[in-house]
């Protein structure tokens, strides 16, 4: 979801990944939906072990947000480079248990929270703001 917001959102100064410590063999349909019923193209969209992002030859990243609440308390590898990094959590909609419609709900709850955050983030005026004070904003945006 994140990923996809960004991309979509910011494609011209940003790329975004989405990765995770367990990812699945597929992005769950149920995000699927949801981004194409908001007109997002997921065509190249597949899930990622964030293993990739460590190897060499790897895209730079100089942002790293965790999203998931269950991933608060992973322990997450060392970035090359040491990138900025903030915890902007939601609650995991693929661990939502319930009805078709619960589990849509949750997933556009998650979008909604996120996107609203990855429009805080690509609004910041990076240029302006030295590393303590990104990484300052970086941890609001992600209590809001």
């Amino acid at each position: 979801l994140a990923e996809a917001a960004l991309n979509t959102l910011a494609s011209d100064r940003f790329v975004g990944y989405s990765a995770g410590s367990h990812p699945r063999s597929t992005p769950n349909p149920f995000a699927i939906d949801l981004l194409q019923s908001q007109g997002i193209s997921t065509e190249h969209l597949r899930s990622k072990s964030w293993d990739e992002f460590a190897e060499p030859g790897a895209p730079v990243i100089d942002f790293v947000f965790t999203v998931c609440d269950n991933a608060a308390g992973e322990v997450c590898p060392i970035w090359p480079g040491h990138p900025a990094k903030a915890h902007w959590g939601v609650p995991d909609p693929s661990e939502t248990q319930g009805t078709d419609e619960d589990k849509h709900k949750a997933f556009l709850n998650a979008y909604v929270q996120l996107r609203k955050r990855i429009e805080l983030f690509v609004n910041l005026p990076l240029s302006k703001l030295d590393r303590l004070a990104v990484q300052d904003e970086l941890q609001k945006i992600g209590t809001t």
